[in-house]
């Protein structure tokens, strides 16, 4: 799995959040353990793809697709264990992300 850049580049993260469902994957990652209960794993590990992709009713290769693209992005971070793909988000990257945004919009 290719690691993503340290910090997101802005046009990437925000072409990765134009998406609705990777907004709502993003917004559900942030209360992982209210989102997505009942994971074997610990959540630090973040959660497991199949957790995830189970509460966006939608395919599996379409949910592995949005959370690439998130990854990608550096958004979020993935850590493999096993067969298990587990993704949290990337806290220093959005807020990054978050403080560049309100810099553009402000100049």
């Amino acid at each position: 799995m290719k690691d993503p850049p340290q910090h997101p580049r802005p046009d990437d993260a925000l072409k990765a959040i134009a998406s609705p469902v990777r907004r709502k994957i993003l917004a559900a990652l942030s209360s992982p353990e209210q989102n997505f209960p009942g994971q074997e794993h610990p959540y630090a590990w973040g959660v497991c793809a199949g957790k995830i992709e189970a509460g966006c009713d939608l395919s599996q290769s379409t949910v592995s697709a949005h959370l690439a693209q998130l990854h990608q992005a550096g958004l979020l971070t993935a850590k493999k264990s096993g067969q298990w793909i587990f993704y949290k988000r990337d806290e220093a990257a959005i807020t990054g992300l978050l403080a560049w945004l309100t810099r553009e919009l402000q100049t």
